[in-house]
């Protein structure tokens, strides 16, 4: 029961905060003190996403399938590379500088090639979210394969295991603590890349809707598509988080 409170009393304090900061942004555009030009209101954040609504999802759809598909692709991606580089020296030692190599090259240099490369299509997009996202998942990964318990190993070798056992338990299952911790991170990469490489070329999504919002000045739309994208953000945690309670439920037991 007191550990429910807690729980309870825990998620009421960001609510405060943000209900907070909603006051604040709502009395500073509707006073005046800052313009609605500038800063629109809360208020009108609000009638605008309603308004947009059906071009929202509509656009919100294409960049959510980007993500989803470009997510998936670096994950599987990440993940064999860092059993690759766990099992062979030799590939760690000639990849991993170029792995981070790739992560020192911003993304808005990037994106104009891609589309220069590939088109305006959606494959573009998937290419760059898969750039941004595989990273975390490759070096948390490998740093979990690392650092897994070497008395744990050898007592299995000494015991017969093969290579794949080792792997299968004891290796994977002590690095998804790590896994799902950079998952989350790459997931939110993900919603971000999708929508960088939309502004930069593309038909529908939310990067271009927000574009042409811009170039309408139409501010109120233009916070209605952030919200909306921190929405899909914070979706993709949350079921990151659902995942890792499925997979790793001795944790939510303690």
């Amino acid at each position: 029961m007191i550990k429910k409170l807690q729980n309870t009393t825990n998620k009421l304090w960001p609510a405060a905060a943000i209900l907070v900061l909603l006051a604040i942004w709502q009395t500073a555009s509707g006073t005046g003190m800052v313009s609605k030009f500038l800063l629109p209101s809360p208020v009108d954040v609000v009638k605008a996403f309603v308004n947009d609504f059906s071009l929202l999802m509509t656009n919100a759809r294409v960049t959510i399938i980007e993500s989803f598909i470009g997510l998936l692709m670096g994950v599987v991606i990440g993940f064999f590379m860092a059993v690759l580089m766990d099992h062979f020296d030799k590939m760690y030692k000639a990849f991993y500088p170029l792995i981070v190599l790739t992560q020192t090259v911003p993304t808005v240099a990037i994106a104009p090639l891609l589309v220069l490369w590939f088109g305006y299509e959606m494959l573009p997009k998937v290419i760059l979210i898969i750039i941004v996202t595989f990273f975390p998942i490759t070096v948390s990964l490998l740093d979990g394969f690392r650092s897994a318990d070497k008395d744990t190993i050898s007592l299995m070798r000494s015991m017969g295991a093969s290579k794949l056992q080792i792997f299968r338990y004891v290796k994977f299952p002590g690095s998804l603590g790590q896994f799902f911790a950079s998952l989350r991170i790459s997931a939110s990469y993900a919603v971000v890349g999708a929508v960088i490489s939309e502004w930069l070329g593309g038909f529908e999504g939310l990067g271009v809707y927000m574009i042409r919002v811009k170039k309408g000045f139409a501010f109120d739309k233009m916070f209605a598509v952030i919200f909306m994208i921190s929405a899909i953000s914070l979706l993709l945690m949350w079921a990151v988080n659902f995942l890792q309670k499925k997979c790793m439920p001795w944790e939510s037991r303690e």
